[in-house]
């Protein structure tokens, strides 16, 4: 998976439609409640949130949408009480699916991502069935439209702040950080003023798969349509080598 299809990938999910950018509000929402439960409603205090509105900000959320939530989520009550899970298993052709979501309900949301599978002609498998494929690091894009600098001053700053990489793609730059290393990264990145358009703990794989049959095909966007369009779901990573 590359920095440019990663990147192409976002851009693709913030423009495609009305109901898209409804998603991302609600992703974005919750990640503010976690954000604010975590580390508290400041954002000059709270890194986290402050990069939650950072991006809620790209996506042109309205500010009182973005205030309410932060108000709501230090409210007495707290708002809704999410929890992170993590789904695993396989789409045709071998291609290993990992799911990560943010949900009220896990039974709900169990449900509507084993259909999703089931849909696609795949099946939903153990925990750690497929997270041996993939390697966890910190991925850092950012849009070449939107960062005015060079290559190598991105480099040098990415590197002195403890980046592992940083490739070069014709639309994006993609900064590779081991976990670890994540926050200071995207902390210096920010203290330099260098907008991220997506910054998050990813799964990389270790090799990809290639799925030429046309029906294959069909069946893995089946699947991987259905869990774009669950508003429980904040991310899926796949294997798959799109051609």
């Amino acid at each position: 998976m590359s920095g440019h299809s990663k990147f192409a990938n976002i851009r693709a999910k913030k423009e495609k439609n009305d109901a898209a950018k409804g998603k991302i509000y609600t992703i974005i929402g919750r990640e503010i409640a976690i954000a604010v439960k975590e580390g508290g409603p400041d954002p000059a205090n709270n890194f986290k949130l402050k990069f939650v509105i950072q991006k809620a900000k790209a996506a042109n959320m309205p500010n009182d949408t973005i205030e309410r939530g932060i108000k709501k989520a230090a409210g007495a009550d707290g708002g809704a009480d999410y929890q992170q899970l993590r789904y695993e298993g396989y789409g045709v052709g071998g291609v290993a699916i990992i799911v990560d979501a943010l949900t009220d309900n896990k039974n709900r949301t169990a449900a509507n991502v084993k259909s999703a599978f089931t849909k696609g002609q795949g099946s939903l498998g153990a925990q750690n069935s497929v997270s041996f494929m993939f390697e966890r690091k910190g991925q850092i894009i950012i849009d070449r439209e939107e960062y005015e600098g060079s290559g190598d001053e991105l480099m040098e700053i990415a590197l002195e702040a403890g980046a592992e990489d940083l490739k070069e793609e014709e639309d994006s730059f993609e900064i590779v950080t081991d976990p670890d290393d994540f926050d200071s990264v995207r902390e210096a990145l920010d203290a330099a003023g260098i907008p991220m358009a997506e910054a998050e703990i990813a799964m990389i794989p270790l090799n990809t798969v290639s799925v030429t049959d046309e029906q294959m095909v069909k069946n893995l966007r089946r699947t991987l349509d259905l869990l774009d369009e669950d508003d429980d779901v904040q991310q899926y990573y796949t294997n798959w080598e799109e051609e």
